[in-house]
């Protein structure tokens, strides 16, 4: 994945972490996008290797690095003045954010559960892609909720009622979409990690975000 892209994935947990921070949303977007434009400028991504670990991990350490550095900074620049911004979505961001369920997570457990809700709903957005591809939207609608869940707890029968399929048919399609949804979640990790090795260890710090 290219890092104008990455940066357009995964700014949103970089936004939560900053407005969890700041007094006004406005000052939130200023400082997610100045640091962007610094992140690309300066080509950081080119500091990240095997030993320095995780895409997620690094990006929160040049934000932290970078915001010590603007705090103290009273003229700071504002976004697009003279400088190539990342187009980010604003209208829904603080939106998303207010909405969000309250908690009193700190800023750094506030942007790894963040960026885990990014990544599954990347993973969900490409299988409902590929489902819709192969005409199987309507399937897909069905059996999403069941994709986090134990497998006792489908109702098989019940979405083989309602899809007019045979209850064996719904556990094979619930079994299919299951290892889809892991193969495309270890692909959206592995586009964020430099050593593949680290990809069932970062997996488990995503969701591991969930319990805190």
């Amino acid at each position: 994945m290219a890092l104008e892209e990455l940066c357009r994935t995964y700014w949103y947990p970089l936004y939560v972490y900053v407005r969890r921070q700041t007094p006004t949303r406005e000052d939130a977007e200023d400082l997610t996008q100045a640091f962007f434009a610094r992140f690309l400028e300066k080509n950081y991504l080119a500091g990240l290797n095997s030993e320095r670990g995780r895409f997620r991990a690094f990006l929160l350490a040049a934000l932290k690095h970078f915001l010590a550095n603007e705090w103290d900074r009273a003229n700071r620049q504002k976004r697009g003045g003279g400088v190539a911004t990342v187009p980010l979505d604003w209208q829904n961001a603080d939106t998303r954010y207010q909405i969000d369920p309250p908690d009193n997570l700190s800023p750094d457990k506030l942007y790894d559960r963040a960026w885990a809700v990014t990544v599954l709903e990347r993973v969900l957005t490409r299988l409902r892609g590929e489902s819709t591809a192969e005409g199987k939207a309507e399937l897909f609608a069905q059996l999403k909720p069941f994709l986090m869940i134990g497998k006792s707890a489908i109702p098989y029968a019940q979405v083989a009622e309602t899809m007019k399929l045979t209850e064996g048919a719904v556990r094979v399609a619930v079994h299919r979409l299951r290892g889809r949804y892991r193969e495309l979640l270890r692909d959206e990790v592995r586009q964020t990690i430099s050593d593949p090795a680290q990809v069932e260890e970062e997996m488990r710090a995503l969701f591991s975000a969930f319990s805190e």
